[in-house]
C-alpha cells in the first residue's frame, strides 16, 4: 500500500469502529503495519494524528447527537467515551467554545471533524514520506 492507501485505510478503519475502543495498536494489527508507521504516515498525510482524528470525529458526533436527540449529555459523553462529563464537557468547550448544554439549546449543528477525505498530493516518490530517507527529510 502506498501513503494514501494507508491513510485511508486507517480512516476507514476508524469510520466503521468509532464506537468501538480504539487504540493504535488495534489499528495497526487489523492493517499489517506498525503502529508507528501508520500514525506517521496518517499524520504526514493528512496533517493530523489519528489520537486527534478519532477525539475530533467522536466530538463531532456528539455534537451531532445534542443536537439531534434529547440523550442525557452523561449518556453521550459515555458513548463518545469520555469516563465523565466534566471531562466531555472540557474537550467539547475546548473545540466548541461552548458548553454542550449551550450547543443543544442553539440548536445547529456545526461539523468540527468530518470524515478524513485524502486527496490527491502532487509529489513525487522520491520526495514522499515513505520513499526518502530520515536524513533526506531532516535536511529538507
Amino acid at each position: 500500500m502506498d501513503e494514501k492507501q494507508i491513510a485511508e485505510a486507517v480512516a476507514a478503519y476508524v469510520e466503521d469502529n468509532l464506537h468501538e475502543d480504539l487504540c493504535l495498536e488495534s489499528i495497526a494489527d487489523k492493517l499489517g503495519y506498525s503502529k508507528f508507521h501508520i500514525n506517521r504516515v496518517f499524520a504526514y498525510v493528512t496533517g493530523c494524528t489519528i489520537y486527534k482524528y478519532i477525539q475530533m470525529r467522536r466530538l463531532t458526533e456528539a455534537a451531532r447527537q445534542l443536537v439531534e436527540t434529547e440523550k442525557p449529555i452523561v449518556e453521550i459523553a459515555y458513548e463518545a467515551h469520555y469516563n465523565s462529563q466534566q471531562a466531555f464537557t472540557l474537550a467539547f468547550h475546548r473545540e466548541y467554545q461552548c458548553a454542550p448544554g449551550i450547543y443543544r439549546r442553539n440548536g445547529v449543528f456545526y461539523p468540527k471533524k468530518t470524515r478524513a477525505v485524502i486527496k490527491n498530493r502532487l509529489y513525487r516518490a522520491e520526495n514522499s514520506f515513505m520513499g526518502s530517507s530520515w536524513k533526506e527529510r531532516a535536511a529538507a
